[in-house]
């Protein structure tokens, strides 16, 4: 459907009537099988006193095709051309201020030697002359340590403070773009922060932002091909026939996995399709039927065994609570969470997944944030974050990490259905101010299902462009 608003936006008539009311979004930039790296650009770091992780972020950097640059005045710029010199990175130190010529496609800080409130200033000093330096579609990034872990209240008090920094940071910068991200490595995960690590950096992440990714110690992993990531990997999708269910059995494929694609079977001729264009494997299958775990383990044995299971498929069956009917509630609970305990049981118990699985739940904006007339769908996803979120100790012991998704505004048919001024206004209800695309969930589950991924486990990441609803 042609985007008339949009349209008048790009004239300078229409946008003198619509730029206050819709404002113009920057263009995202999303990955390119072209860029042989997950960055390219330029890379400002700085870091605080005792900071512990900048070895394992210019480490990262170095597989990069980022050029890095440090304040070389300020604190921890001695333990950055330390690292960078141990790694044989190019570290070039600069002064940092408001009149400067040069701009950043990436702007990190190591706040984990944060003791305590006083150490925020940091924050300000780094981040002040800097903000307005950011290229379009560029990156800031923050990382410390979970608060729970600190040693003392006053080190939690600053840590914790680092989300609602890079929240605001993130609300700030959006309209040029520029997504924020927190990520917090726990002590003795520093080598579990190159998945998160480069995916925050990366074009893949488009529209995540002003998210919390948390990164527990795992086995550590070598980062995997760029490309192909989980060539040699069995995928199964639910839901896969079109869609949000379909960009992520086609980025699944893309980034090396056969996918073994599940859907009903009024929707087998699209699945069909989409299978056929993917070289993936069909089921059919009701995933609320008493028959379906069984199904779904058999064909992956088949297969070799399961390593990435992805739970997508959903419905909705919309009404307020007062006139919605008994059958509407509980089929809505049944497929949208119920059913994925059942099969996870059952792939578990059979031992159908393979060592080093990953699970990945679809979840939703309003299973945070509620919604009018969606009280079963709004509680059937709270209940896959709260499943996730217990799962992922329970299957930690054994190797297996368990992250939901919560998408927001994601441009599909339903989306394109909405009357034209409800959805120019949905679409601008976060910071970046535009609707995301189905890759961008499928990109953010791909990145769950990495290999080099174990550190990460009982996140809930909304793909949502930080949605201004919600927590």
């Amino acid at each position: 459907m042609s985007n008339i608003l949009e349209s008048m936006l790009d004239s300078s008539m229409g946008r003198s009537m619509l730029k206050q009311v819709l404002p113009k979004s920057a263009p995202l930039k999303r990955y390119n099988p072209a860029q042989n790296t997950f960055f390219e650009g330029k890379v400002l770091l700085g870091a605080s006193d005792n900071a512990v992780l900048i070895n394992d972020i210019v480490r990262n950097l170095k597989a990069s095709a980022g050029e890095l640059f440090y304040p070389a005045a300020a604190k921890g710029a001695a333990a950055i051309v330390s690292a960078a010199d141990a790694h044989g990175v190019k570290a070039t130190g600069i002064e940092c201020h408001a009149d400067m010529s040069e701009k950043f496609d990436a702007v990190i800080f190591d706040a984990s030697g944060f003791a305590d409130t006083s150490d925020l200033a940091q924050l300000y000093y780094f981040f002040n002359p800097v903000m307005r330096k950011i290229s379009v579609s560029g990156r800031v990034i923050v990382l410390g340590r979970p608060h729970m872990q600190a040693s003392s209240g006053e080190q939690a008090a600053a840590m914790r403070a680092l989300e609602g920094f890079s929240r605001s940071v993130a609300k700030e910068s959006g309209k040029k773009g520029v997504t924020c991200q927190a990520i917090f490595v726990a002590g003795g995960a520093e080598k579990n922060l190159d998945a998160p690590l480069r995916f925050v950096m990366s074009a893949k992440s488009a529209y995540v932002d002003g998210q919390v990714i948390t990164v527990r110690a795992a086995d550590a992993v070598d980062y995997p091909d760029w490309h192909k990531p989980l060539a040699g990997k069995v995928a199964l999708v639910t839901g896969a026939s079109r869609g949000i269910g379909e960009s992520i059995a086609r980025t699944l494929a893309r980034d090396g996995a056969k996918v073994l694609g599940l859907d009903i079977p009024p929707a087998e001729a699209e699945l069909a399709r989409v299978m056929g264009d993917i070289d993936g494997e069909v089921l059919l299958a009701d995933i609320s039927s008493d028959e379906a775990p069984q199904l779904i383990s058999d064909k992956l044995k088949a297969m070799g065994g399961g390593d990435i299971i992805v739970h997508n498929a959903g419905i909705t069956r919309d009404k307020t609570l007062a006139n919605m009917p008994e059958h509407w509630w509980n089929m809505t609970i049944d497929i949208n969470l119920t059913a994925e305990e059942r099969i996870n049981e059952a792939l578990l118990a059979q031992q159908t997944l393979n060592k080093g699985g990953r699970i990945i739940c679809v979840s939703s904006m309003n299973g945070i944030a509620g919604q009018t007339g969606q009280t079963n769908y709004a509680a059937s996803k709270a209940g896959v974050i709260g499943y996730v979120q217990y799962m992922a100790d329970e299957l930690h012991d054994k190797g297996i990490t368990i992250n939901a998704v919560a998408p927001g505004f994601i441009e599909t048919a339903m989306t394109d259905a909405i009357p034209v001024i409800t959805r120019e206004i949905g679409r601008r209800l976060n910071s970046l101010s535009q609707g995301g695309q189905p890759v961008d969930v499928a990109e953010t589950i791909a990145f769950f299902a990495n290999p080099a991924a174990g550190g990460v486990n009982g996140n809930i990441v909304r793909v949502c462009g930080q949605s201004l609803i919600g927590a």
